[in-house]
């Protein structure tokens, strides 16, 4: 907030020490710089987050932290700047206290990170209900608001002309410091270029110039130091435990990510020392492997006190800590290395380097052990899966070599591998060799035998065999059934990994599946509100959320209830796992795997090799990843159907050319009695209808695009997508 500082009333900010490190932090390495200042702040505000708000309590809670310093009746309002004395009420600064319901002319929540950028989309808990990102706005200037990224801008609050939204030169300042918190509490959960116009390219990670920039722009204010002064006291009975380090010293911002220099509201980093401490000195190297070196150097002394050393491998900045010890790994064997240290104070004076130490790696000349437990699994006609327990090495395991009747097949960096374009009821001889990084190499492992199938009921299970997750809300699923039965759906579920696990979570928002799904076909599960926002065009001019949406087997619905459509609102790194009987038996991502951007931005599609279910998510050998507005394939799948030219079902009936720019032909090879054809467009209208059915369908003056053409035999309807040129 860029105004005098305000009289505060509440006695809970009496206790604020302005120039002074507030003791919160006492256990916080504050030294360190980088990502690494980034990783202890965040520990900090995650393990003294220990309240956990319901949405509701937002109300009692903004009555306290956001009161008026000149009205106690009163909150200030967000984006707001004007006294009340025109007749607009929407731009007002300040609201009567007890004013809130979120009806027009009331104050509501404004979640300043917007639920629905969140990847997830933020629902009414956890990050939705933090308070540290929770402001009264004007209702109906929030809804101006919306979901409407932050751009800059100069002047009030509005929307500017590139579509964004400025907060305005009062709260800027406010709303960079509350998505900087966001961003380190959260983390990929709450991006900063998902909620903010920017540019990431001079920051280690994804925060973006705008809000570094808006940090130094508006210092902090008393208002915003008061918040966190109630939050830290649980003793409070709406507040959460943790502060919102940025409003306590924002040059902590500056420290992690870089720009210009925030305000140093502690004084510990802006003094007027301007002295550098002496060079470390006798630098050595000790316990020397094929892959890292241990480094030790004597202390550097300083006026004030050393924080913090910077150790150089052949010039280049390696890594930094505050010990006088480092273990450089990852270095590669038989290999000389040029090593050099230097030292910093806490305002950032440097020493010049120490005298550098060169030193060597020590050759690898062992090979890595044999692989063990050889097992062959999703046999098909033509492929099966191949895995084996890992090898060890004294340095590293680079690959793994896999051969089949003594002839090299092929290699993977993973312990599974899909051997493909085998010949129908064969048994092969299969084995396999770890290669370590110089090419030193196992022997042979113990041979298996593995067979293809004679092509006749290949599948025993439902699997998933497609993905996407692309922009906003656009999210899909398809599960394909290559068995020779329809099943019954109401025995399998979905559910959702929130990041991989990060944070302890578990299997959530489970989705009963019901219906059934017919063999050799495939259910496609879509979120509600794809299609909502823009998204690209898919090859044929299609948006493809519409088309989700038109194609689906099933929608999950959009709200609040469901978080916003869980588990089918998944991001790049929740693993999403298929239940029978509450027993995972397919999974996409990987369970546990952390933060690993698996899927996103990307439409994974199975491969045609595959016949069965894996509880091991193996992204190299049973996925194919293709662009996250690709939903060409979806409704379909290349074990059913090999290309839309070439379709016959089992019912032998065949449309083509497809795609086609005029006629559509029919081919009937089993004469079956077509009692209906309709076709629908991306936005489920339908377009053509007809009983009257011949040996072709004139589409001449349908535009380009996507379709779904439905066609009755024997009372059953089936699908099939339509494309015309």
């Amino acid at each position: 907030m860029k105004k005098k500082d305000l009289l505060l009333i509440l006695t809970f900010i009496l206790t604020i020490s302005i120039y002074g490190q507030e003791s919160y932090y006492n256990d916080v390495n504050l030294n360190v710089t980088g990502l690494t200042l980034k990783e202890e702040l965040a520990a900090k505000i995650i393990s003294t987050h220990t309240q956990f708000l319901f949405y509701d309590q937002i109300w009692d809670a903004s009555k306290v932290t956001d009161v008026n310093p000149d009205n106690a009746q009163e909150v200030l309002l967000i984006y707001g700047y004007e006294n009340g004395s025109d007749t607009d009420v929407t731009n007002d600064r300040t609201r009567g206290i007890d004013d809130n319901s979120g009806a027009s002319g009331d104050w509501n929540r404004e979640h300043v990170y917007s639920q629905s950028l969140g990847t997830p989309a933020l629902s009414d808990s956890g990050p939705g209900s933090d308070a540290h990102h929770l402001r009264p706005a004007d209702a109906q200037r929030n809804s101006s608001r919306n979901n409407r990224k932050f751009t800059d801008g100069t002047g009030f609050s509005g929307i500017q002309t590139n579509g964004g939204w400025y907060p305005g030169d009062e709260w800027k300042g406010d709303v960079a410091r509350m998505m900087m918190y966001m961003y380190v509490r959260y983390d990929d959960r709450c991006l900063m270029s998902n909620i903010g116009i920017g540019n990431n390219s001079a920051t280690p990670d994804d925060m973006i110039d705008l809000f570094l920039k808006w940090n130094v722009e508006d210092p902090v204010s008393d208002f915003e130091r008061q918040r966190n002064t109630y939050h830290e006291n649980t003793a409070n009975q709406n507040a959460q435990g943790n502060r919102n380090p940025f409003i306590d010293n924002p040059i902590l911002a500056t420290r992690i990510w870089g720009g210009d220099n925030a305000e140093d509201t502690w004084g510990i980093y802006t003094s007027s020392d301007t002295e550098a401490p002496t060079a470390p000195t006798n630098l050595a190297a000790t316990n020397i492997t094929t892959f890292s070196i241990d480094l030790s150097w004597s202390a550097s002394t300083d006026n004030i006190a050393v924080t913090s050393y910077d150790v150089y491998v052949n010039n280049v900045l390696q890594t930094a800590t505050s010990n006088t010890s480092v273990t450089i790994s990852n270095l590669d064997s038989n290999t000389a290395y040029s090593f050099a240290v230097l030292a910093k104070d806490i305002t950032n004076n440097a020493s010049s380097l120490s005298d550098a130490l060169n030193a060597s790696t020590l050759e690898d000349v062992d090979a890595p052990t044999v692989p063990t437990n050889l097992t062959v699994s999703n046999e098909t006609e033509s492929s099966f899966i191949i895995s084996w327990s890992a090898s060890t090495d004294n340095t590293k395991v680079a690959l793994y070599e896999v051969y089949i009747d003594n002839v090299f097949e092929g290699n993977t960096t993973d312990v599974t591998y899909t051997a493909t374009g085998l010949t129908t009821n064969t048994t092969y001889k299969i084995e396999v060799l770890a290669v370590d990084d110089v090419g030193n190499k196992s022997a042979l492992s113990n041979p298996v035998n593995g067979s293809t199938t004679n092509g006749a009921g290949v599948a025993t299970e439902l699997f998933f065999s497609e993905y996407l997750e692309g922009e906003s809300n656009n999210k899909a699923v398809e599960i394909v059934n290559l068995t020779n039965a329809d099943i019954d759906l109401s025995v399998y579920s979905l559910a959702r990994q929130s990041n991989g696990g990060l944070n302890g979570a578990d299997w959530e928002w489970n989705m009963p599946l019901a219906g059934i799904i017919l063999s050799q076909d495939v259910y496609v599960i879509v979120n509600e509100a794809a299609g909502e926002h823009p998204s690209s065009k898919t090859q044929a001019g299609v948006d493809a959320g519409n088309y989700l949406i038109q194609i689906a087997d099933s929608i999950r619905v959009h709200d609040g209830d469901t978080n916003f459509g869980a588990p089918i609102n998944f991001n790049g790194n929740d693993p999403i796992g298929l239940f029978k009987n509450d027993v995972l038996i397919d999974i996409i991502g990987t369970y546990n795997g952390g933060s690993a951007n698996f899927g996103k931005d990307k439409v994974l599609r199975r491969k045609s090799g595959v016949s069965q279910p894996n509880t091991a998510f193996d992204l190299d050998n049973e996925w194919e990843v293709f662009d996250k507005n690709d939903t060409s394939d979806f409704g379909t799948h290349s074990a059913i159907v090999l290309s839309t030219d070439s379709f016959l079902n089992k019912n032998q009936i065949r449309f083509y050319p497809n795609p086609t720019d005029n006629i559509l032909n029919i081919q009937n090879n089993k004469n079956a009695t077509i009692s209906s054809i309709k076709i629908y467009n991306s936005l489920g209208k339908e377009v053509l209808s007809d009983t009257n059915i011949e040996k072709e369908i004139s589409i001449e003056y349908l535009p380009q695009g996507f379709y779904l053409l439905k066609y009755q035999v024997d009372n059953q309807w089936f699908n099939l997508k339509l494309i015309k040129k």
